[in-house]
């Protein structure tokens, strides 16, 4: 019996390093995921079905038609945005070669499908209030009746607060069910220089921005249509993604999305620790047509950023060409709107993936 006993202790204990070892190398290799408590997975939303089926027509009538469709803004020297210009004011260029326009609207109407992502990690804790009072008010000001938006959160979690819908009730519920969700430890709690918890060293899980770049893009916005815009509330400081910001970079245009990045920087929580934010979102923003604002933690500063944006989405060019290069061969195409007017500055995504699209 004990010989037994002793046999059985030891298969299981190598049962449990087995049962480990494939969990380990299992997460690996996963791409990330929507994790964390009361987390919403897309297929839980009732009226994802009934999304998919309005839109199936559509889809089914863009699948085939090799269109590249650009959406872009068109600023003068001081930022201010030019309206009215004509489809002969514009040149476009593909990895060089002049491309032959055939669509072209000035303020486009068609149905604008928007993520708010907004990070409720430990360094947002004196101003997450104000970014869901004054998000939820944008949301209820922007949404036109054929609009979509959805939430998400990200901390040491990437959470889908509420899926697709058009009512700006449900989105203002899921922002104020933002909480802050701090790693416990030496990344959370304690008093750093600067009043707020001591910045985590190394590559800890605290924020997950990147990893909530690409589920945004890859798992919402790449299966919708038309106009497809994300909106960052953040520090722009990620701590533990799986994923690296050229890989939330290419995802985003993998799904022809403009991301935003309303930086709401409380400088004081990093005290003299140092904070570098901001680079890797002017990143993020110029390679998909978006832009960079800086907030801070100002209530008026954060309330204009988002009346910019509004204005923005409002004012956009829409263009499309059927490329020269007809290989759908998966590579990246460097894309370049010129205005005639040399003074005028265009802001628009810098390329797309020649992805083949799926039967």
């Amino acid at each position: 019996m004990p010989k037994v006993h002793v046999i059985h202790i030891r298969s299981a204990a190598w049962v449990c390093l087995w049962l480990a070892a494939s969990v380990f190398f299992s997460s690996a290799q996963q791409l990330p995921v929507y994790t964390g408590p009361g987390a919403v997975q897309p297929q839980d939303q009732e009226q994802s079905q009934d999304q998919n089926d309005r839109d199936q027509v559509t889809e089914t009538l863009k699948v085939n038609v090799d269109v590249v469709q650009l959406f872009f803004n068109v600023k003068d020297k001081k930022g201010g945005l030019i309206p009215s210009l004509a489809k002969d004011d514009f040149e476009v260029l593909e990895d060089g070669k002049p491309q032959t326009i055939k669509y072209f609207a000035a303020e486009s109407n068609l149905p604008l499908t928007l993520g708010i992502l907004i990070d409720a990690s430990g360094s947002q804790q004196r101003v997450l209030e104000m970014e869901k009072e004054v998000g939820g008010s944008f949301l209820s000001e922007i949404l036109r009746p054929k609009d979509e938006a959805f939430v998400i959160s990200f901390d040491v979690d990437v959470n889908l607060l509420q899926d697709f819908t058009n009512s700006s009730r449900r989105l203002k519920d899921a922002l104020n069910s933002a909480k802050i969700n701090a790693p416990m430890g030496s990344c959370g709690g304690v008093p750093g220089l600067g009043g707020g918890p001591v910045p985590c060293t190394g590559s800890p899980k605290g924020t997950l921005l990147y990893d909530a770049v690409y589920l945004a893009s890859h798992d919402e916005l790449a299966k919708e249509v038309g106009r497809k815009a994300m909106i960052l509330l953040t520090d722009g400081e990620d701590q533990g993604s799986q994923l690296k910001n050229k890989d939330a970079i290419e995802a985003a245009q993998k799904a022809d999305s403009i991301v935003y990045v309303l930086l709401i920087a409380d400088r004081g929580f990093y005290g003299g620790m140092g904070y570098s934010g901001d680079s890797e979102m002017k990143k993020l923003t110029s390679e998909t047509g978006g832009r960079v604002i800086e907030v801070g933690n100002k209530f008026d500063k954060l309330k204009d950023a988002f009346d910019q944006i509004a204005r923005e989405l409002r004012s956009q060019y829409n263009i499309g060409y059927t490329p020269i290069n007809r290989a759908k061969d998966g590579t990246f195409r460097k894309v370049e709107i010129h205005a005639k007017d040399k003074t005028y500055k265009i802001q628009s995504r810098s390329g797309y993936y020649a992805i083949a699209r799926k039967d």
